[in-house]
């Protein structure tokens, strides 16, 4: 919506973001004279859409000192940062030529996509221009696997057969019973009226219990109880409270007989049948640090306290073998009959609902698309090619959305993969890590330049429209248009045949839940009416509606996954012990166990650069009472973390808000090492493991370090 106010002088336009985030807020962007004089945001129409921190900062995003505005040439050492400008017409035709060279010399298979989720929506976002051109282009060399969610996605499709597990969260108003594992909402915005929900069920009485290596701000907001535990060990905690309710008959034997497959054999293992083993709390206690009693008593309150929503957030399933987390989550919802009902969850997918979705996003024509590495090995794929089973030896390497020597895993590494291939296309808004070794570098939009629409991928039911609310600054370009325009340098037919406006309508008119192009785009928002909450699952459980899965049951023994027949993807939930876990011989050297939340402040790593955020980063790296007495640190002091792979330097923040034994550094942080390769700017992934789990998850939580003073 475009307001003018009473003076007639300034406008308001209601729009959103389009960043890697659950949440898509609504943002009142106070125009004048065609420059952005203020951000605010607005709690209605729904319970609330207040934007956070972050998207009330976009001014200073827009108009940071150090946007790129112009096209840039680099004119030193690759990853120096010295580059020179040059025109538009200059950039495309040098990008264009390279493309052709190399697939003239090499094939496609030289030339690798590296395009991320730094904007997710139907027209401009993750996957939608790059995978078309490309696709036209004859091909290339991209990704599979998703940093955020692989391993829920891999449990959700093998349990239920589908992605689609969420609820709206006006369900969990009905729950008695809430546990957030591993999940911190109040940072990680899973739909701006995630909190609000979750408050006004504990109001009207529900008991809220958070499972976390720390104290996170969600547990603090909420005076919720927390239980901490050791990373990567969360699918041993939950195995063992699923003893309990066998050993104790508590769980609901009805529903595991009319609704799941394949239970006698999860029972089996459980009691010992299996391996001689029985998965006591006291087993899992020597694992999780979790006492016995604690773990007894939260599996009796699961399967009493009805319904109960059992919330496994990603972050433990970033770990070594985090599909066996969230498949054991899924399987404690099954046994305490909380799945399909209003106030239950079914735990161990994404979270997902089939509402605020588009029905046609910008066509990605992906099928040429096809050789794929894992997110984890992109720096292999880059040093190693053909010689290391990968697609290609890379001699391009073309980036978009996506700030990956800060991001992904082992960032020394990639210094060392950045350097391999012969030319580097970069996409970017600001100097990053990665646009330092860029041979171009392509000026982009933010959201308030361009017009799209915000889908809430978290499960919240509405729409937001992304206004624009002024033209580009500089000579910036979206990604589109400038796919546009190199396609029609390099021949590439049927690449983009309408406008941007053009492309929204035809996406709203294939979208039963909205309505009319011009209605929605002055309105700005867009909330799908629900006569009660959405719940997954809900026609199988109430109507006996087959599930989408081989047995058309939930799967706690998956079919799929034991065609597999892999030794570490069993059929059922199992507790694996993982690599650089708490008895990782390792630990001899590297006794500290690290996990990389996400920063209030940031999205992934963008904002890092922003004064305004930066200054309400907390950057220091969190160790317990117990641990920093153990290594003569106090709180402020300056610390060096450490293990084979590299080293940072943080400030130490002592609190009793992390369990001993684990230290937590917020990620997303900028790369910013010293001539010896030690990192001063907070980036946890120079510690971090290029090694995917068995069902591709991202195991970003799965590291080993020591910390000491400097």
């Amino acid at each position: 919506m475009i307001k003018e106010d009473s003076s007639g002088e300034e406008k308001v336009v209601l729009t959103s973001c389009s960043y890697d985030c659950g949440a898509r807020c609504l943002l009142k962007v106070y125009v004048k004279d065609g420059r952005i004089t203020r951000i605010g945001t607005d709690e209605r129409p729904m319970p609330s859409l207040k934007a956070c921190v972050r998207g009330l900062a976009q001014k200073d995003v827009v108009y940071a000192p150090d946007r790129l505005t112009e096209p840039l040439k680099r004119a030193g050492e690759r990853g120096s940062g010295s580059f020179v400008p040059l025109s538009w017409n200059e950039a495309l035709g040098i990008v264009s030529a390279e493309l052709q060279r190399v697939k003239r010399q090499w094939g496609n298979s030289a030339v690798f996509l590296m395009d991320y989720s730094g904007s997710i929506s139907p027209l401009q976002g993750f996957g939608r221009a790059s995978r078309r051109f490309f696709s036209l282009f004859g091909g290339c060399v991209t990704t599979w696997g998703i940093t955020s969610y692989e391993a829920a996605l891999f449990s959700a499709l093998a349990t239920f057969g589908t992605a689609y597990t969420g609820s709206t969260k006006d369900s969990f108003l009905s729950s008695r019973l809430i546990i957030l594992w591993g999940f911190d909402p109040v940072v990680s915005r899973f739909g701006p009226d995630m909190v609000h929900y979750l408050k006004e069920a504990k109001n009207a009485g529900a008991r809220i219990i958070c499972v976390d290596p720390r104290r996170n701000r969600t547990a603090k907001a909420l005076g919720a109880r927390w239980i901490a535990v050791k990373p990567g060990t969360d699918a041993a905690m939950m195995i063992a409270m699923a003893h309990v309710m066998i050993t104790e008959n508590l769980h609901d034997r009805p529903f595991i007989t009319a609704y799941t497959e394949g239970f006698e054999k999860f029972e089996d293992y459980v009691l010992g049948g299996e391996d001689g083993v029985p998965k006591t709390p006291e087993w899992a206690e020597g694992k999780t640090g979790v006492k016995a009693e604690v773990i007894r008593g939260l599996a009796r309150d699961y399967a009493a306290v009805k319904p109960g929503a059992l919330i496994a957030g990603w972050a433990a399933g970033r770990t070594a073998y985090g599909e066996q987390y969230h498949r054991a989550a899924s399987t404690l919802a099954a046994m305490t009959g909380n799945i399909g009902i209003r106030g239950g969850f079914a735990s161990g997918g994404i979270g997902r609902i089939p509402l605020g979705y588009v029905g046609k996003g910008f066509p990605a024509a992906g099928e040429n698309v096809q050789m794929k590495v894992h997110v984890s090995d992109v720096f292999s794929a880059l040093l190693d090619g053909k010689s290391g089973g990968y697609p290609g030896d890379i001699k391009l390497l073309y980036i978009l959305g996506c700030n990956l020597l800060t991001q992904f895993l082992n960032v020394n590494k990639g210094v060392q993969a950045l350097r391999k291939p012969e030319f580097v296309v970069v996409h970017e808004r600001f100097m990053t890590p990665t646009a330092r070794f860029a041979d171009i570098i392509l000026p982009v939009t933010t959201a308030l330049e361009r017009f799209d629409i915000g889908q809430p991928w978290s499960g919240s039911p509405y729409f937001t429209f992304l206004n624009k609310a002024i033209e580009p600054v500089g000579e910036t370009k979206s990604d589109l248009e400038i796919f546009s325009e190199l396609a029609t340098r390099m021949g590439l037919r049927g690449f983009n045949d309408k406008s941007d406006e053009a492309w929204l309508r035809t996406f709203v008119e294939a979208t039963p839940d909205l309505p009319a192009y011009e209605v929605f785009k002055q309105k700005g928002f867009h909330e799908i009416g629900l006569a009660e909450p959405w719940i997954a699952f809900r026609e199988q459980i109430e109507h006996r509606v087959p599930f989408s899965t081989p047995s058309g049951k939930i799967e706690i023994y998956s079919r799929k996954i034991a065609e597999m027949k892999d030794p570490h993807l069993p059929p059922v939930p199992k507790y694996i012990e993982p690599w650089e876990g708490p008895e990782d011989p390792r630990g001899a050297r590297y006794p500290l166990q690290m996990v990389s939340p996400h920063a209030r402040t940031r999205v992934n790593s963008q904002f890092d650069n922003i004064p305004r955020l930066k200054a309400l980063a907390d950057d220091r790296v969190w160790l317990s009472h117990e641990d920093a007495a153990a290594r003569g640190i106090v709180d402020g002091d300056r610390v060096a973390i450490f293990n084979d792979r590299g080293k940072v330097v943080a400030a130490a923040r002592v609190t009793d808000r992390i369990m001993p034994g684990v230290v937590s550094l917020d990620q997303g942080a900028w790369y910013r090492p010293d001539r010896e390769g030690v990192d001063h700017g907070g980036c946890v992934n120079v510690l971090t493991r290029d090694e995917k789990s068995p069902g591709g998850a991202f195991p970003c939580n799965t590291c080993l370090v020591e910390v000491e003073k400097l």
